[in-house]
């Protein structure tokens, strides 16, 4: 893709993929700022926030926000992560001016009337307790919660149905006018774009934008480990998620990690799919994933099975961990997952919404556009060697954390299993 970067007045950041083969473009406005910035009285602001400039501007009725993508033939959303938001739009390339003055009016002009807060945090509220009706969704919740316990990057995004209560309108206006300050603003394009044309329309949007600096996230500094969180819920199966506190995503052995995943976990060829379920039939599913943050990161493995097979399934699946640090993979399995990783950075591309993505998860993340060409290039090259010095640093007992929910589940006898 032909990426171009340019820094407009104010610090704002513009950066666009051109793909002449489509006609439509995506359109995001991102922040580098989310859940790991907030206090823990003001735990989900950034969530919250998220909401509320889709609830009216001085010129548009929340309606009349989504009518004006939607009645277009368009898409309108948004999210918000530990460290960035982005609110975003896919439109038709002719409609690139509309997509963007509304995602601007948005961040620019939302009014945060009173008795929308008051409708949205009930809406928060039911969507908290939506995510605590999913034990799959709670195990992760609790395996953050033992991962980065006392931090912000340890609580859920959303907050607690405690915290969205006591949010004010002015904190929410005082966090909005933090976060987008403009000189931690991005603002992406990817599809049928022209650079310059876009740059002129962010930068009717950016000289709106508050000039103020945006704040700063609180280090992570590991404790020792294992940590367990056990939440005793009567539903038929023991959801479990192991975790392995990792490093950062600046960190080099980053390339060795993506296959490393591969090879153990991440597909139904992986090492504990074919072990846990094909084997020896414990599971449904098991699936090993791995989330980089600026400081810190997680490597975890998620199932649900039968309680009685809890036990067994996490010594096999520690099992698999130590062999993948003790002994080198064999050169067929590793260029299996060396093809699925640059595969799947190829196909994972592929549309305007994912490339727009990238633009900003790249600024945001590195300080730089990253071309994914050098991406696969370091894919291909890792080495077993590589894979197995990665392991060896991060499976090991002091960054274990453990969530459990199920039948019965403590954290004394969770603690049995990883002992």
């Amino acid at each position: 893709m032909s990426m171009q970067l340019s820094r407009l007045p104010g610090g704002a950041m513009v950066a666009t993929a051109s793909m002449p083969e489509v006609r439509s473009v995506s359109v995001g406005m991102w922040a580098g700022t989310g859940a790991r910035h907030e206090s823990a009285r003001l735990s989900g602001i950034s969530h919250f926030l998220e909401h509320m400039l889709f609830k009216g501007t001085r010129r548009r009725t929340a309606l009349e926000i989504s009518e004006a993508i939607e009645g277009i033939g368009g898409y309108l959303n948004a999210f918000t992560t530990e460290d960035h938001t982005c609110y975003y739009a896919r439109v038709g390339g002719d409609r690139l001016d509309l997509a963007v003055e509304v995602l601007g009016d948005m961040i620019t002009g939302s009014v945060f009337a009173a008795d929308e807060i008051e409708r949205e945090r009930q809406v928060i509220r039911e969507e908290i307790l939506s995510y605590r009706d999913q034990p799959a969704q709670l195990v992760l919740e609790k395996l953050a919660a033992a991962a980065w316990p006392g931090h912000p990057l340890g609580r859920p995004v959303t907050g607690s149905p405690e915290s969205v209560a006591r949010i004010t309108r002015a904190d929410l206006v005082r966090h909005h006018r933090r976060v987008s300050a403009a000189g931690g603003v991005v603002f992406t394009a990817a599809g049928a774009v022209d650079h310059e044309r876009f740059v002129r329309l962010a930068a009717r949007v950016a000289k709106r934008l508050p000039a103020s600096a945006s704040p700063v996230a609180a280090p992570f500094r590991a404790g020792r480990g294992p940590v367990v969180i056990a939440h005793a819920d009567p539903i038929e199966q023991a959801h479990i998620a192991l975790g392995f506190r990792s490093f950062g995503r600046r960190d080099p052995r980053r390339f060795a990690l993506r296959i490393l995943n591969l090879v153990l976990g991440e597909s139904m060829s992986s090492r504990l799919f074919q072990e846990l379920r094909e084997r020896r039939g414990l599971c449904y599913s098991i699936q090993s994933g791995s989330v980089l943050l600026a400081d810190t990161g997680l490597f975890s493995i998620q199932s649900a099975l039968d309680p009685a097979n809890s036990r067994k399934a996490l010594r096999l699946i520690l099992r698999e961990c130590d062999r993948l640090a003790h002994t080198s993979i064999r050169p067929a399995e590793l260029q299996r997952a060396r093809d699925a990783a640059v595969g799947q950075a190829q196909l994972g591309l592929e549309s305007p919404g994912s490339q727009m993505t990238w633009l900003g998860e790249s600024w945001l993340s590195y300080g730089r556009l990253v071309d994914p060409l050098h991406i696969e290039r370091r894919f291909a090259k890792v080495t077993a060697a590589e894979i197995r010095e990665v392991a060896h640093a991060l499976f090991r007992p002091e960054r274990i954390a453990l969530a459990v929910v199920g039948p019965g589940a403590t954290e004394e006898v969770a603690r049995g299993w990883i002992a």
